[in-house]
């Protein structure tokens, strides 16, 4: 029998009320909150932190505060990344970004999802506590040498290839080859990035 932690990361409907869940949902809370209030300059204080909150992340990579995720721990960054600040990562699946990615301000990365029909999503009530909705995940995926730009939104299952710029304001519904520049809601190729 699969645990909830299991399901997710397996993309199959699960429990986010979860006790294993919810136990690292409020750690990871505590880390961010952590994170975003030390002193800009406390660069020590920042690794210790994101050692803790992050998966696994390459050398070199610099996340300014304030910073946002559910978990951390599926966040896997490569060398020389840089997150800008109010980025909000929904990590309830694995979010992979390569090599040289540069994040711009206010994106928004979601690897969660809820079913479309209502009982579906919340089932039998049992009237005790609060009732969190059932959930689906799906990985986002993010190449090397990739822009994307301020206040872009990349939802569940994206895959965006290598040396790819995602212009500001776009919502990636759909994965982006590489070699492109996409814009756009929904995100379409406009031209190769050469």
């Amino acid at each position: 029998m699969m645990t909830e932690r299991e399901k997710m990361l397996a993309g199959e409907l699960y429990d986010c009320g979860d006790a294993e869940l919810m136990r690292r949902w409020h750690e990871a809370k505590d880390l961010a909150r952590e994170y975003n209030n030390l002193a800009s300059a406390d660069l020590e204080g920042r690794e210790r932190v994101l050692a803790r909150l992050l998966g696994s992340r390459g050398a070199h990579s610099w996340i300014t505060a304030p910073f946002y995720v559910d978990y951390g721990e599926n966040i896997h960054l490569g060398d020389h990344c840089e997150i800008n600040m109010n980025c909000t990562f929904l990590d309830c699946n694995r979010i992979e970004i390569g090599d040289h990615a540069l994040i711009a301000p206010n994106v928004q990365i979601y690897t969660a999802f809820h079913p479309t029909n209502a009982a579906d999503r919340f089932g039998e009530s049992s009237g005790e506590g609060f009732a969190f909705c059932k959930t689906l995940t799906a990985p986002v995926v993010i190449g090397k040498n990739v822009w994307i730009g301020g206040g872009a939104m990349i939802l569940p299952g994206v895959t965006i290839g290598d040396n790819v710029v995602i212009g500001a304001g776009s919502v990636v519904t759909h994965s982006i080859p590489s070699n492109t520049v996409a814009f756009g809601n929904p995100c379409c190729v406009v031209r190769a990035n050469r």
